[in-house]
């Protein structure tokens, strides 16, 4: 048997990246999948996603849904609710990143930050409690990142959303803990995504490699393989912790 045969799994910004290969891998393992997407550049991948995933043999569907917007992910819950049924496990994905040092950086460069990165994990979080809750049963599994963990110039609102992502995390896994619902963070490292090919060329890359024990960045499925760990019942003994996927860069 699959590890999540027939759960119901929410993943925000799946379009491409790191939530496209989540995904792809808790559908691999038997999981219906209802995922998001926030803009209209997006669309054509999101559903070739979709159409991938039915294929697999799995229910799938795409919502064009912003995770910063509360009232937008209330209807996706709902919608979701009603067209799933339940909702076993929900991956916090949705992320941006507009670096900038402090000096030049906005308020409103700021204030996106957060609003994508932290706001979202408290709006989705709050909103899959209630079907968790009376299933008495639940995975809620929070991108965090290394920089949340260690900081980095340039990227204090990253840092700083990411930062917030663990806490928040560790909070709602006592909050939760008696309801049988598991919330973790996982911290990855430099991953090879869109969001991050800048850092794949050139005299940079190796700079960062060096700075990694296992000389690599990170692929997509090296994150997904942890999420899937943290849904499944290999981890339900597992609660409130952050797992850093990050090749060792934090040691």
């Amino acid at each position: 048997m699959k590890l999540l045969e027939g759960k119901v799994a929410v993943v925000t910004g799946a379009a491409r990246g790191i939530g496209e290969a989540v995904a792809l891998k808790l559908a691999e393992q038997g999981a219906n999948v209802a995922f998001t997407y926030v803009s209209d550049s997006s669309t054509e991948k999101a559903m070739a996603l979709q159409d991938k995933l039915i294929a697999s043999g799995v229910k799938a569907k795409a919502y064009q849904s912003n995770a910063g917007d509360f009232s937008a992910c209330e209807n996706l819950v709902n919608d979701v609710l009603k067209e799933f049924g339940t909702i076993d496990i929900c991956v916090n994905n949705a992320g941006i990143s507009k670096d900038n040092l402090l000096l030049r950086m906005t308020p409103e460069q700021w204030d996106d930050v957060m609003q994508t990165n932290l706001k979202s994990v408290f709006n989705m979080t709050k909103l899959v409690m209630r079907p968790m809750m009376k299933a008495r049963s639940g995975s809620i599994i929070n991108m965090s990142s290394v920089i949340g963990e260690m900081g980095n110039a340039g990227q204090s609102s990253y840092a700083a959303s990411k930062a917030g992502v663990i806490g928040f995390t560790k909070s709602v896994a006592k909050e939760l803990g008696s309801r049988n619902i598991r919330c973790n963070a996982i911290a990855p490292g430099f991953v090879e995504t869109d969001m991050t090919s800048y850092l794949k060329e050139g005299e940079g890359a190796d700079k960062y490699k060096e700075g990694i024990p296992l000389g690599r960045f990170a692929t997509t499925e090296d994150i997904a393989n942890v999420t899937l760990f943290l849904a499944s019942d290999l981890s339900s003994y597992i609660t409130g912790q952050v797992i850093s996927a990050c090749g060792g860069m934090n040691i």
